[in-house]
């Protein structure tokens, strides 16, 4: 039987009907599915919490109910209640440290003089200081020496003295020009005649440091202090915990631009510092501020003795909480924060690492090297590091420090490399040759009779598992046989100034110099007699 048109119609219509009420339901269903998972994906992950922006924590501090913590405050706040907590709480964490940053000095500009001068060199206080650029501009490095008064006054004392307001004496010279004819200048200045005095730090605040010891036989002065003989000192710089980069390892919230606590003033980060090396986790700052706003409180002259002059800078950093990452990584304790302990007595780039050690260790004043205690102190202030950090919350929380937003960020991937060197440089283990030695039961007489029949002034004592115990010379012997002695222990040199295979042959050059010695037995880290270098091996190899 045929359809009429007007069934046929009603059947299309309602198929079409069917389907359209099909995909309502579909849709339905899939929305509420939908939904059901949303909320079991909630309820698995939690309730995500709202990153903060700098502009957010700026308009709190501008409201006066910004929440600070210092780093050292932050790790309890953590420890009691959790990273969540601490999050919500804390919008700023304040850092600090202070400590010798030899990669120092001051940019300052003296003014015209009348006749103009175009300085070519300058001394302030007796310190050259360097002219990098036009005619009165003067570039004061901290390091740089005293020429009166070496080892005791240097480059860091004339920038305190700046700071502090006292009046320095500035000489200098030139070859004069048609339009600068002046060729020698002398007056006296304070910070306030000068028309720029800038801080311009390339490589400050270290990330960490390594741990300094000595296994020499002999004191060492260095720039990581005075070490004692035999491993029996140590030393170590930085902060630790609260260190500014240590608190933000991956340089979240600290790069160009960032607003920092610079010698009791406000600073500026103005890049990377030189050598910088955050794989490692030995990252550094490049820092720039004006020294005629700083505290001598904060920045002062130094000096390390027999080694040279630096200076002490004071920085703070604030850490803004964008995140719950960077929560946790301002709760970072001082038994996570491990480096090296270094053998400083093998003056090589590649000095031996003797083992890892904790800043909470380094801090207790006790370390362990070789299975002995050893005494550890700092160079750094860790009181003046905290006064910062306390300083620097304060200024937050009283609307005197604003935070700003990194202009670029600083690099997280690079690496410090050696320097490329085209000429080689002799070391001991070229030239050392074999020593002739005795014991101490030996007979005089014996003793002379090797040191004619072998042509050598020097005979190394040691004992029978060939560690050193002395050195005898020619002269001794001559000496012993006019006295009547026969003990050969009677005149056995016991400090006895001795050299490794690592050394170079210029510091054991300078080391026989020093002593007044013509020898200098080459031992190895048990004290083991590897063999002899003498004033003559050095001189014949220096004259080819």
């Amino acid at each position: 039987m045929q359809a009429t048109c007007h069934e046929i119609g009603l059947r299309v219509l309602n198929s079409f009907w069917n389907k359209i009420f099909k995909k309502i339901l579909k849709c339905s269903f899939n929305d509420k599915l939908q939904n059901v998972q949303e909320v079991s994906a909630i309820k698995k992950k939690g309730n995500p919490t709202k990153k903060r922006t700098i502009a957010e924590v700026n308009e709190k501090i501008r409201k006066g109910d910004v929440q600070v913590l210092t780093a050292e405050e932050m790790k309890k706040l953590v420890e009691s209640s959790g990273i969540e907590v601490a999050y919500k709480e804390v919008d700023v964490v304040t850092s600090g440290t202070l400590g010798a940053m030899c990669s120092s000095g001051a940019i300052i500009n003296l003014g015209h003089s009348d006749p103009p001068i175009k300085i070519h060199r300058a001394w302030i206080n007796d310190v050259e200081v360097c002219h990098p650029g036009a005619a009165v501009d003067l570039y004061i490095g901290a390091t740089i020496m005293s020429e009166t008064k070496p080892f005791e006054y240097g480059g860091g004392h004339v920038i305190e003295d700046l700071i502090r307001g006292k009046e320095i004496e500035v000489r200098a010279t030139a070859y004069g020009t048609d339009c600068y004819p002046r060729t020698k200048l002398k007056t006296t200045l304070t910070k306030n005649d000068l028309n720029q005095f800038y801080l311009l730090n390339f490589r400050n605040c270290y990330q960490r440091y390594a741990c300094a010891t000595n296994s020499r036989d002999e004191t060492i002065y260095t720039y990581m202090g005075k070490l004692l003989p035999r491993f029996r000192n140590a030393t170590f710089s930085g902060s630790g915990a609260l260190n500014p980069l240590m608190n933000d390892p991956d340089y979240e919230t600290i790069g160009i631009g960032t607003r920092i606590f610079l010698g009791g003033a406000q600073g500026y980060v103005i890049g990377e510092g030189t050598q910088h090396d955050p794989r490692n986790r030995f990252g550094t700052l490049m820092v720039r501020g004006d020294c005629k706003k700083m505290d001598p409180e904060f920045i002062r002259g130094a000096s390390f003795a027999k080694y040279g002059t630096t200076l002490y800078v004071g920085i703070g950093i604030p850490i803004p909480i964008l995140n719950e990452g960077l929560a946790k990584k301002t709760a970072i304790l001082d038994e996570e924060i491990l480096t090296d302990i270094v053998d400083y007595g093998i003056p090589r780039r590649g000095r031996p690492k003797l083992g890892k050690v904790s800043y909470k260790d380094l801090k207790s004043g006790t370390i362990t090297i070789n299975e002995r205690k050893v005494r550890v102190s700092p160079l750094s202030s860790l009181k003046k590091a905290r006064i910062i950090a306390e300083t620097l919350k304060s200024w937050i929380e009283n609307s005197l420090f604003y935070l700003s937003s990194p202009a670029e960020s600083l690099p997280t991937d690079t690496t410090c490399s050696p320097m490329k060197q085209t000429e080689e440089i002799a070391f001991i283990n070229s030239v050392v040759h074999p020593a002739v030695t005795c014991t101490e039961d030996d007979e005089i007489k014996t003793v002379a009779e090797r040191i004619i029949s072998r042509s050598i002034n020097h005979v190394v004592v040691a004992d029978d598992e060939g560690r050193l115990r002395g050195i005898v010379t020619s002269w001794d012997i001559t000496k012993a046989v006019a006295e009547g002695k026969k003990k050969l222990s009677e005149i056995i040199v016991r400090k006895v100034v001795t050299t490794t295979p690592d050394e170079s042959l210029e510091a054991a050059s300078r080391k026989m110099a020093q002593h007044q010695i013509s020898a200098l037995p080459v031992i190895d880290h048990n004290k083991r007699v590897l063999g002899i270098i003498t004033s003559e091996d050095i001189s014949k190899l220096l004259g080819r």
